[in-house]
């Protein structure tokens, strides 16, 4: 597996990391702890060392279980988990207080059963505290050994800047795809310049861009991507025309469409590094499959054009909560 750095404070981590929020959260019944264990593990035997989770993920429940998996290989491995919703409950709205910090790091230090966190990102910017306050706990934290290194998530370039000015940035987390590519526009220039890490979460478009869903598919009642405007029937099938694209490619590349969603995302920037999620073996497999995948100047080039002509529809969150992003 190869390995890419995240900010200029020294955080390297594998190339593609595992998200791990849907073994637990947000993507249908939970997976019993025992076969998510045994993918985190096989995850870290494939090469992957970066694993992400978060307090608002079950209430500690994802945590609980990443700490099982990696207990015995703990100081081989990158966490990254995440502070800032109230109470630890995602609808809940946000508590970025930072006695509610300090609190979420004690939680979290137990849940994992470790001594430290390598990346303490803030889930989502909280407009009723000051990034200065934020970014000064989460100083204070590292100052202490309990934290190595601060991200943040779904920030504007304002909030980035704001808190990089009080303590430095290793990465931020946000979605990134060919299904969206928003960052594309002000985020990333940002980062380049800050020389901060980037890392995409839903890098598979939620997995639409595995090929696997059409406008017939049925998600779980407890899916969240039947809330989601981008997956209405309608726009799923309105949108196959990109996944159309990202099959043609693949079939060239004898690779999977998966494989060239995450070897096209790998291809921007050298500072990107996807956390793809998964719950099943064959998928994790064939995403590591990714680093393999080598696009040229000349394909990426033709990728864009073809990109360029492909109209996205439906937006990617409900309004509630997507007035609670880029803040």
């Amino acid at each position: 597996m190869k390995t890419r750095k995240l900010g200029n404070n020294g955080l390297e981590v594998s190339a593609l990391g595992l998200g791990c929020m849907g073994l637990t959260f947000g993507y249908g019944p939970a997976t019993n702890e025992k076969d998510a264990v045994h993918l985190i593990q096989k995850a870290y035997d494939l090469g992957i060392t970066f694993f992400d989770t978060a307090e608002a993920y079950s209430q500690g429940g994802n945590e609980v279980m990443l700490g099982k998996a990696v207990k015995s290989f703990r100081d081989k491995v990158v966490i990254a988990t995440k502070f800032g919703c109230k109470d630890g409950d995602s609808s809940k709205g946000f508590d970025s207080r930072p006695e509610r910090i300090r609190q979420v790091v004690e939680n979290s230090l137990k849940f994992l059963d470790t001594d430290y966190i390598d990346l303490f990102y803030q889930h989502r910017v909280d407009p009723n505290v000051p990034m200065e306050d934020v970014a000064g706990t989460v100083k204070d934290l590292i100052t202490e050994g309990k934290v190595k290194y601060f991200g943040l998530s779904e920030a504007s370039v304002e909030s980035i800047r704001k808190a990089h000015s009080v303590q430095s940035v290793s990465a931020l987390q946000s979605e990134y795809s060919m299904f969206y590519r928003e960052p594309e526009k002000e985020i990333i220039p940002t980062l380049e310049e800050l020389g901060i890490g980037f890392v995409p979460f839903s890098p598979l478009g939620k997995g639409f861009l595995t090929g696997a869903i059409d406008e017939n598919t049925q998600f779980d009642k407890t899916d969240f991507r039947n809330i989601v405007p981008k997956f209405s029937e309608e726009n799923r099938k309105a949108n196959q025309q990109l996944v159309e694209l990202v099959k043609a490619i693949a079939s060239d590349k004898n690779a999977t469409p998966a494989q060239i969603a995450l070897a096209w995302l790998l291809a921007q920037k050298p500072f990107i590094a996807p956390i793809p999620g998964t719950t099943k073996i064959n998928r994790l497999e064939e995403n590591v499959g990714a680093i393999n995948v080598e696009l040229s100047v000349n394909e990426l080039l033709e990728i864009e054009k073809s990109l360029a002509q492909i109209e996205i529809v439906g937006e990617r969150y409900p309004a509630h909560l997507n007035a609670r992003v880029g803040k």
